[in-house]
């Protein structure tokens, strides 16, 4: 017997962390992410969910608002509108939260994008430990 470890374990649990690659405008200001929602958390795109972002709203609530983007060529690599009270800047990182359950069973390598590494960081000595990180090959193994 197989037991997925689903929502009834890890709800509340796991952090993404993103960085803002690009700033952009078109209809509304947009911040391009070095993360993907068709490949790091397709659940945006497949049901109703929204992840909440440490320190960031529902758009239009704080004062900069932003259409969030991945980094793929697809035009539907769209997360979600948020604001921020000050600014988005290339290069800030933004922590999306709660990101344990499906995300890692649900992950693609659409177009060659590199998942996002694994790692357990201890708050008590700020130690972060990578526990797995991915690259080409784990792409290339996907297509056979």
């Amino acid at each position: 017997m197989y037991l997925e470890p689903g929502e009834a374990v890890a709800i509340g649990t796991g952090v993404l962390v993103s960085e803002v690659l690009d700033i952009t405008w078109n209809q509304v200001n947009q911040a391009i992410l070095d993360t993907s929602a068709t490949c790091h958390m397709p659940d945006t795109l497949e049901m109703p969910y929204r992840p909440d972002i440490l320190g960031a709203a529902e758009a239009g609530a704080l004062a900069h608002s932003y259409r969030l983007g991945g980094l793929t060529c697809l035009a539907g690599d769209v997360i979600s509108d948020y604001s921020f009270a000050q600014p988005l800047s290339v290069g800030e990182r933004l922590i999306f939260e709660d990101m344990a359950h499906y995300t890692m069973v649900k992950t693609s390598t659409f177009n060659g994008t590199k998942l996002p590494a694994l790692a357990v960081w201890n708050s008590q000595s700020d130690d972060l430990k990578i526990i797995k990180q991915f690259n080409y090959s784990d792409f290339r193994q996907r297509l056979s």
